[in-house]
């Protein structure tokens, strides 16, 4: 079991900056796969992006050049450095982990949320 914990979010005008962090414990042993997700009001939750245990990261084409991920694999801790944010990045955003080159279709194990709101 990996129990994930999100912090950082808040209030943000447009083009702020904001970085959450996502603290994982439990069995952090062996390697695992972690990623973002957000979900805006009346909107299915979609990818963010994702590090793999490889240190390889994709981005969605959404948040691309804006949003950095990053993970400390020492610390068992994974960023997500947003940039120049606008309103709709106004989210719950969520901490997942997995394993299996696709997990991030059905993580197995997701935080409980943290809210960016960005406004105008």
């Amino acid at each position: 079991q990996v129990h994930l914990v999100e912090s950082g979010g808040g209030l943000v005008q447009a083009g702020g900056s904001l970085r959450l962090s996502c603290a994982a414990s439990g069995r952090t042993y062996g390697g695992y796969n972690m990623g973002w997700f957000r979900q805006a009001p009346g909107k299915e939750r979609e990818y963010v992006a994702r590090i793999g245990w490889n240190r390889v990261t994709n981005y969605a084409d959404s948040i691309k050049g804006r949003f950095t991920i990053s993970r400390d694999y020492a610390n068992h801790t994974m960023y997500l450095q947003m940039n120049s944010l606008k309103p709709e990045d106004t989210a719950v955003y969520y901490c997942a982990a997995g394993t299996g080159s696709n997990w991030s279709r059905n993580p197995d194990y997701w935080g409980q949320g943290t809210q960016v709101t960005v406004s105008s």
